[in-house]
């Protein structure tokens, strides 16, 4: 839990901090690669680190992670441009794409299918209490010490974490000639690397999206090509091509579009549309990061009752019924209806997360467990990409054609005023296309989240996949039994 809330709170508090390290190292243009590098990194390592962690043991890979990104935040307060801390951001990155996986893959080890939704609940819990006090530690640090402290309180965690990992987490590897796929890996990470900065960039920058669509194609064509004949693959194409595998994983990676388009449009539509406080707006979404733990308490006391599979449909149901909510939103509407379709979605997502990764998790046995940990958070983080491309598209698309049917395109500098100053003076014109185009943004969302419910349907029913995967060691545990 100690690692897990440097990751957790790390988004928030840099969010908020951001404005004010911006304005004293300049070059504003570069402002969205502080939080792009870091995913990139993140996504791109997480696969690598999670077969690392089955070929080596998790606590040199845990050990491993911490050392860098703690050395990565210790770098960024010393950042003394915007190039350079996006660069240590990448560092962070890293240790993020290490620490996040093998965690998760550490209480699959240590737990029984019970006690692992319990815990998995907890670690869910994290990521709620981060959402509401990073926030506030990052404004109390700005305000009263340098900002550098932002990264730098990450250290004394760090340390407490690593030093728990040492003292009470004892593994049993058999300690045998192991040769590394660093071909597949390297293949893998800049493959999926070239493919983020291509939707990253395809709305500002054609050329450079284009050319990193071209380098994540070839290398793309080339790791399959390598996996398909390596002795012992950085990715297992067999593991992640598993029934069960694959459909909880394309599930993941829908529900994380979900979630990114909440986090992205509705603070937007509560402050532009609804006239609110961005006080308001945070509340509106923190509603749903408090319903997800709690949702995910609940799973994990009636997995034994109710299977998996249940429980991970009743997740995936409840995302299409909160961002329904969404779709009558109208100006002068209060905003306890946003938070109430929040609070919803976020309780699908404690349901659907938690059932998923102890499904994959149940699935293979200890010398596969990282990996398929590993590729169930890869597909969220890649989802939260895919979606906040493919749903700002949707938003910009619209402004760009005048919003609710005008003639011009809408001003986004009128857009940037109304939502600087919510609850002022009111362009009635920039207010109604504003609130045109984020309607068509949420029904993008309720499409997607639909699409999650239609592929939690395909995930195998109890029985129907009793079959381990043909690599998975003895103590696996067949689907049926779950």
């Amino acid at each position: 839990m100690a690692a897990m809330a440097m990751i957790a709170i790390e988004a928030t508090i840099v969010s908020t901090a951001m404005p004010q390290i911006a304005a004293q190292l300049g070059d504003l243009h570069l402002y969205s690669w502080v939080f792009s590098s870091f995913l990139l990194a993140q996504t791109a390592m997480t696969v690598a680190f999670g077969k690392l962690a089955d070929l080596y043991g998790r606590r040199p890979i845990l050990l491993f992670g911490i050392a860098i990104f703690l050395i990565g935040s210790v770098l960024c307060g010393f950042a003394w441009s915007m190039p350079s801390l996006i660069a240590f951001r990448l560092v962070q990155g890293l240790g993020a794409g290490a620490i996040q996986p093998v965690a998760l893959t550490v209480v699959g080890d240590l737990y029984s299918i019970e006690e692992r939704g319990k815990v998995q609940g907890w670690l869910a819990s994290i990521w709620g209490i981060s959402s509401v006090a990073g926030p506030l530690a990052g404004g109390l640090i700005i305000q009263h010490v340098s900002w550098a402290w932002i990264f730098w309180i990450n250290v004394p965690i760090g340390i407490a974490a690593g030093l728990g990992f040492i003292a009470f987490l004892h593994e049993n590897v058999a300690h045998q000639s192991r040769k590394v796929d660093a071909l597949g890996a390297a293949l893998f990470a800049v493959a999926v690397a070239a493919f983020m900065v291509a939707l990253t960039e395809v709305g500002n920058s054609g050329r450079t999206a284009l050319l990193a669509l071209a380098v994540a194609l070839v290398t793309g064509t080339a790791f399959i090509l390598h996996e398909r004949t390596a002795r012992d693959p950085m990715v297992d194409l067999k593991l992640w091509a598993h029934r069960s595998i694959a459909t909880v994983n394309a599930t993941t990676l829908l529900s994380g579009m979900t979630i990114i388009g909440l986090s992205t449009f509705l603070p937007m539509y509560v402050q532009g549309v609804l006239g609110q406080s961005p006080l308001v707006a945070g509340f509106t979404l923190t509603a749903m990061v408090l319903g997800w733990p709690i949702a995910a308490t609940i799973a994990a006391h009636n997995f034994k009752r109710f299977g998996l599979r249940r429980i991970l449909l009743i997740g995936a149901m409840l995302l299409p019924i909160g961002a329904s909510v969404f779709l009558f939103l109208r100006p002068g509407y209060p905003p306890e209806i946003a938070a109430a379709g929040s609070i919803i979605v976020g309780f699908g997502m404690g349901f659907l997360s938690n059932a998923a990764i102890v499904t994959i998790q149940s699935t293979v046995g200890w010398s596969e467990r990282g990996a398929a940990t590993s590729s169930n958070i890869f597909s969220r983080n890649l989802g939260s990409t895919l979606g906040a491309t493919a749903l700002g598209a949707v938003f910009n698309l619209s402004l760009a054609h005048g919003g609710s049917g005008g003639a011009l395109p809408t001003s986004f500098d009128k857009i940037q005023r109304l939502l600087d100053e919510p609850g002022g003076a009111v362009d009635a014109a920039t207010q109604a296309a504003l609130a045109h185009s984020l309607h068509l943004t949420f029904w993008a969302m309720f499409a997607v989240s639909v699409l999650t419910l239609v592929m939690a349907l395909l995930v195998p029913r109890a029985g129907a996949t009793a079959a381990r995967t043909p690599a998975a060691p003895a103590d696996a545990v067949p689907v049926a039994e779950l």
